[in-house]
């Protein structure tokens, strides 16, 4: 059995952190302990030879997430590269719940990094909107929750996802057959208690958020995509996610053996943390935490130096002094998501640190960087057509997916 300990046995560190698809918060506003989640979850560190090993196996450059850390966990990843060494395939699965109008950067992070993946291993990709579950969360509409997984659909195609090797799909128009027969497969193994365990569920929560776990699961199986792996039941897949989304993953390792599948390998995300400082991760119903992709120059130039968290010190005095904690600094932090330079990034840590660059600097550059990368999403996306969107959702064949 896949271990966890997401039993309700652990009390005193659930009350320090809480961590899962739907909130993640720290006591007294602390920040969130990835060792310690990483021991939780049960999952392993990546280590600099699975990087390596990335780099060998692709003839590309590790994406800055990994160089950086930003993809910090996993499960089963090297499994994954040992048969794709061999000469085997996989696919990779990411998805995204569509609760808001537009993406702010931290909803961007794992589809950047799907996307380099896509590229680098030349494999195929569906990508599950979740309009059902927002529509139960959320307490939307089903015809809204449709609406924004269109809308949110435009930003994940501005990403730059090859269409010969992408399937998205809405779970209110996909879910059935095939698909469906693997939720009910997943269903019958998982106790009321179990998913309780794993996913706090209460005597208050509503029958269809009970419903919900097996529906992001069978993705993670081949056969439920009966148009593209058809007799291919084996095949491997890779899901690339925040580590918040790691409970439906926990469970569908648990299931996929006794059902006949492999586990689903995951490789996982820190948080994007809020402007505020680093408690959580960005949140998009509070509008001042966040960088959407919708933002003008104006206003990130406006969020940044009015709420980005400063380590700087209270003076200028005090911080040439003492230079700046790049341990709470929020610039620092998304710099080191977004700056591509290594060198330069490094520069700017020292040289902030040391107290011979200010405050005002560092974000200064930051402004630079997050300005070119949201200009360059809003021209992408401003290309990507409603036609497209249905090629891409469209129920079809992508002969050339592994070629």
């Amino acid at each position: 059995m896949e271990k966890n300990k997401d039993d309700g046995s652990n009390k005193e560190q659930e009350e320090e952190q809480v961590v899962n698809p739907w909130v993640v918060s720290v006591k007294d506003g602390g920040k969130i302990d990835y060792d310690k989640l990483i021991d939780k979850f049960g999952c392993q560190r990546l280590d600099q030879s699975l990087i390596d090993r990335v780099e060998r196996l692709t003839g590309r450059s590790p994406h800055v997430f990994l160089r950086r850390g930003v993809f910090f966990a996993h499960r089963d990843f090297g499994e994954i590269l040992d048969s794709y060494e061999r000469g085997d395939k996989f696919y990779l699965y990411t998805g995204r719940g569509p609760s808001s109008e537009s993406l702010h950067l931290g909803h961007l992070i794992p589809f950047l990094f799907t996307k380099y993946l896509q590229d680098a291993f030349k494999v195929p990709l569906v990508i599950q909107l979740t309009d059902d579950e927002k529509c139960m969360w959320k307490n939307l509409s089903v015809e809204e929750s449709q609406r924004l997984a269109r809308e949110n659909a435009k930003d994940i195609i501005a990403c730059g996802f090859d269409i010969s090797r992408t399937f998205i799909f809405s779970d209110f128009d996909y879910v059935g057959g095939d698909f469906y027969k693997n939720m009910v497969r997943v269903a019958k193994c998982v106790t009321y208690n179990k998913a309780v365990g794993i996913f706090g569920f209460t005597g208050e929560d509503h029958i269809g958020k009970v419903s919900f776990p097996p529906i992001q699961a069978v993705p993670s199986f081949p056969s439920s995509f009966p148009h593209l792996f058809s007799g291919n039941d084996r095949l491997r897949c890779l899901i690339p996610c925040a580590i918040d989304q790691d409970p439906y993953f926990r469970m569908t390792r648990d299931v996929a053996p006794r059902i006949g599948y492999h586990k689903p390998a995951l490789i996982e995300s820190s948080f994007f943390p809020a402007l505020q400082g680093e408690t959580g991760k960005m949140n998009a119903s509070v509008p001042c935490s966040a960088i959407y992709v919708t933002d003008s120059a104006k206003q990130i130039k406006d969020k940044i130096n009015r709420y980005a968290f400063s380590g700087g010190q209270d003076s200028i005095e005090l911080h040439r002094k003492h230079g700046a904690n790049l341990e709470v600094d929020i610039p620092i932090k998304y710099l080191g998501f977004f700056l591509e330079d290594d060198a330069e990034l490094e520069h700017i840590r020292k040289e902030y640190g040391a107290g011979r660059m200010l405050t005002g600097e560092v974000k200064k550059r930051l402004i630079e960087v997050l300005t070119d990368i949201v200009e360059r999403h809003k021209r992408a996306r401003a290309a990507v057509t409603d036609e497209m969107v249905d090629t891409f959702m469209a129920v079809r064949p992508l002969p050339n997916m592994f070629s």
